[in-house]
């Protein structure tokens, strides 16, 4: 899973990041308001640890905006304020959960947890588009009696387009969210998986395919031939 920090403390940020690269997180840093609004913004989050006091803007200012711009990604309040009108303003901010500093690394780690959990448990298992159904927990695309296992990113790749299956999903989009905002990976990557999923959807002889949209990216459509 990978979890946003967003904390104007360098210190503090970083030990955070160690303290979730332990239990097998992946950790982004942001350290100033700007910067963390714009990362939290691009959807590729499972959880965002949110500071109040930032530079630039502060996190109340941040939580409004990611909520009113529809991200659900849930947050995790983490501040020296421990008033009651800060933790009620947070929490009708929409935060997920508060908790303040100085903090127990088992307290944190168990909130991550909690929070994670809630999120997954709204997730349905499985997927439809056409004919095709998509098992996330067996990785598994179906159609009909014919199935094939899928890998990591490709389980992921067609998760999000069978999930936005109204819209043309474009490239960039599938690289912050399957290869992350630090990776070196470029277009020709998402590119190669594409290639791969056609190969599996013929392969299970679906009626589904994976369109191209010249410069925006791709979208699923029914062929009837």
């Amino acid at each position: 899973m990978r979890i946003l920090i967003v904390e104007d403390e360098k210190r503090l940020a970083d030990t955070i990041a160690e303290i979730l690269a332990r239990s097998k997180y992946l950790a982004d840093l942001s350290y100033d308001g700007e910067s963390g609004l714009d990362n939290a913004l691009s959807g590729i989050y499972d959880a965002i640890i949110l500071d109040v006091m930032l530079p630039g803007m502060d996190g109340f200012e941040i939580l409004q905006k990611l909520r009113s711009e529809g991200v659900s990604t849930p947050v995790l309040m983490l501040t020296a304020r421990a008033e009651l009108s800060d933790r009620v303003a947070g929490l009708d901010c929409g935060a997920d959960y508060y908790l303040t500093k100085p903090f127990e690394t088992e307290e944190l780690l168990a909130c991550l947890r909690a929070l994670t959990r809630r999120q997954s448990e709204i997730v349905p298992t499985d997927l439809s588009f056409g004919d095709l159904t998509l098992r996330l927990s067996g990785c598994e695309l179906c159609c009909g009696t014919h199935s094939v296992l899928l890998g990591a990113k490709e389980l992921e790749i067609m998760r999000i387009l069978m999930a936005n299956s109204k819209i043309v999903v474009p490239k960039e989009t599938l690289l912050l969210k399957v290869w992350g905002s630090e990776s070196d990976a470029a277009e020709n990557n998402v590119e190669v998986y594409i290639s791969f999923l056609r190969k599996k959807l013929a392969f299970i002889h679906s009626k589904v395919g994976i369109s191209a949209v010249r410069r925006l990216g791709y979208h699923l459509e029914v062929n009837d031939r």
